[in-house]
């Protein structure tokens, strides 16, 4: 089988394109034909060196494909089932707790730039009905995430606000979920054709924080003097101020991202006196993908997908990922 691999010590330069022996499914396993997968943040990081990984990991958290081959015990999947993978296989379900984070593939274990790969059944779940492989494969990082920040750490209801940030996966899920749930969407960009499109996704309101700094302020204006419910936060501490000064009294920031830095000063104060929750947010269980999926084919919604790679052009992928030129999700087709 074909498999992209980074060797060390990380780089684009240094994701490798190799053949290597199928491989066969253990007990409680099935073997997976990857049909796709789709960039993430976190990929990125791992492909440039920033989390270290073995020499010759293969990439890429998320994975959508069929199963071609069951082993001994599984019950849960079949032969011919379409099947997505979990950020996180060993985590199924409840609160997050360390010894079920670990796994994560494409950093802890091999991920998903690979023709097969042999995966835990109880680490997968059904695809949506109806959704093309290439669309199944954005949801397991960059919708879950957005999903686990509006409805499982947070329940947005109909009429709230909910502010987000960029045009990135995340960000466009968010939209779309909320939206879906009645919410009104303020989302920024500092791009005004990208805040064009927001727009056309259904966004009630759009703000370019380049000519707007005070963007917060600007937010909680247009929710006429309220402030949002819900902010997903995928700036970090470049953007956390005026997510604080955007949140109404007892708002809930989703804290996902960290783009303009891992740490920084907080307005302690404001954070305090506003009695606003902060969430770190790292994607979710299986059990929320699951009603994810639940809520997917119910709404109709379809994932917006920015561009396509072949698995060849995998180090190409990141390069256009890198420029922020994308609006949406990046897919590799395998």
């Amino acid at each position: 089988m074909k498999v992209a691999s980074l060797k060390k010590p990380g780089g684009l330069q240094n994701i490798q394109i190799e053949t290597r022996d199928d491989p066969k499914p253990k007990a409680g396993e099935v073997l997976m034909r990857v049909k796709a997968s789709s960039l993430n943040y976190h990929d990125f990081v791992v492909a440039q060196g920033g989390i270290p990984t073995p020499d010759g990991r293969v990439l890429m958290s998320d994975g959508a494909g069929e199963v071609v081959e069951v082993g001994e015990g599984v019950t849960r999947f079949k032969k011919g089932d379409k099947v997505l993978s979990t950020f996180f296989p060993g985590w199924r379900d409840g609160p997050p707790e360390l010894d079920k984070m670990l796994a994560v593939p494409g950093d802890r274990i091999d991920g998903f730039s690979a023709e097969l790969v042999a995966a835990p059944a109880e680490g997968l779940t059904r695809m949506p009905e109806g959704w093309s492989f290439a669309e199944a494969a954005t949801l397991p990082c960059a919708a879950l995430t957005a999903w686990r920040g509006l409805m499982v750490e947070n329940s947005i209801q109909p009429g709230d606000w909910v502010l987000t940030q960029g045009t990135g996966g995340v960000s466009i899920f968010a939209l779309q979920f909320a939206k879906a749930a009645g919410a009104r969407v303020i989302s920024t960009s500092s791009s005004n054709e990208k805040l064009e499109k927001l727009k056309e996704l259904g966004a009630d309101h759009v703000i370019n924080y380049k000519e707007t700094p005070e963007w917060g302020a600007k937010a909680k204006e247009l929710t006429g003097g309220r402030g949002v419910d819900e902010v997903i936060e995928i700036g970090g501490p470049g953007t956390m101020a005026q997510s604080i000064a955007a949140c109404r009294i007892g708002g809930h920031i989703s804290l996902i991202g960290v783009l303009t830095g891992i740490s920084g000063e907080v307005p302690t104060a404001a954070l305090f006196s506003s009695n606003i929750t902060v969430s770190g947010i790292t994607v979710g269980s299986r059990q929320s993908q699951e009603d994810m999926i639940a809520a997917i084919e119910s709404s109709g919604i379809k994932p917006v997908i920015s561009d396509h790679f072949p698995l060849e052009k995998l180090a190409d992928a990141f390069a256009h990922q890198a420029s922020q030129k994308h609006f949406g999700k990046i897919v590799v087709d395998i």
